[in-house]
């Protein structure tokens, strides 16, 4: 069983299309274990339900947004050991600056590639293959 197919990812994004980009670029490099949420506060529910090895959300989402997000899995002792990957199609080096101070371990900018956001996944775990 390869390294991907072990980690459990949940997605967070309020864009069905996102979310469904995500997941299949996640599918191609491996991942079996896959779970989205539409934004913050049902990411969170479901982090506390059923605790994730990877959290890739977007920043912009209604009700909690990606950073409100990170800092509630930061916070709780349930969840604070996932891995968290920031997506976001700003450049903004504020948004980067505050989502590594609240303990991301990763930024992922849209558009992005597979080759990106495996090179951002295996930086926070290593070689997935």
């Amino acid at each position: 069983m390869s390294l991907a197919e072990k980690i459990k990812v949940l997605i967070v994004d309020d864009q069905v299309t996102s979310r469904l980009l995500l997941s299949d670029a996640l599918t191609q490099l491996g991942f079996k274990q896959i779970t989205a949420a539409g934004d913050g506060e049902q990411g969170m529910k479901i982090m506390e339900q059923q605790p994730h090895h990877l959290v890739i959300s977007d920043f912009n989402m209604p009700k909690m947004d990606g950073l409100g997000l990170l800092q509630a899995v930061r916070t709780n002792p349930t969840t604070k050991k996932a891995a968290f990957i920031i997506l976001t199609a700003q450049g903004d080096r504020a948004l980067v600056t505050k989502a590594a101070q609240l303990g991301a371990n990763n930024v992922l900018a849209k558009p992005f590639t597979i080759e990106k956001m495996k090179a951002a996944i295996e930086a926070v775990f290593g070689a997935l293959k």
